[in-house]
This record gives structure tokens, sequence and C-alpha cells, in this order.
């Protein structure tokens, strides 16, 4: 089962704080607005998709807590994922 999480990188400008589209597969080229995630929350939320594809979650059910500014990227500490894991799911983003 294929998936792609379309996207391309927002860098600012420090000078003039002015904003360039990096998007070298022109996947927005006609987009008007577009939305800004930082770099480890969009890996996190491909790894997500990842693993719901996969069905591999550890520990769903045990996840009793969520705080309201908790980052998502503690989401795999906390369903049971090892560091080689979450290496190993990474790795298949790839392929």
């Amino acid at each position: 089962m294929a998936y792609e999480v379309k996207n391309a990188i927002i860098q600012r400008d420090a000078l003039d704080e002015s904003f360039e589209l990096i998007d070298p597969k022109g996947l927005f080229k006609n987009e008007e607005v577009l939305v800004a995630i930082d770099s480890n929350t969009l890996i996190t939320i491909q790894l997500l998709i990842k693993s719901i594809l996969i069905n591999d979650f550890k520990k769903w059910n045990e996840i009793t807590e969520l705080k309201d500014n908790e980052d998502i990227s503690s989401l795999f500490v906390k369903l049971g994922y090892t560091r080689e894991e979450i290496a190993k799911l990474l790795k298949s983003l790839e392929e």
C-alpha cells in the first residue's frame, strides 16, 4: 500500500524575513496558501501513517494521559517503540 506525504521546504531569509518555497518537484507551484510544519513533526506524521498502514501500534490502548503542550514526537515512546524500531520505520519510509 503506497502513500505519500507531499512536502516542500519553506525557508526564511534572516535579513529581510521573507520566505522562499523550495519545491524541487513542483508540488505546490499553483498553491496560493501553504502551511509550514517543522521537520520533526513531519517525520512523526509520516511514521504514524506508516504505523497505521501496517497496524503496528504496540501499546495504543495504554495511553491514558496526553498533555496539551506535549510534543507529538513523544507519542512513539508512549506507544512502546525502541530506538531501533523507530530507526527501522524511518528506513522503511525511504523504500
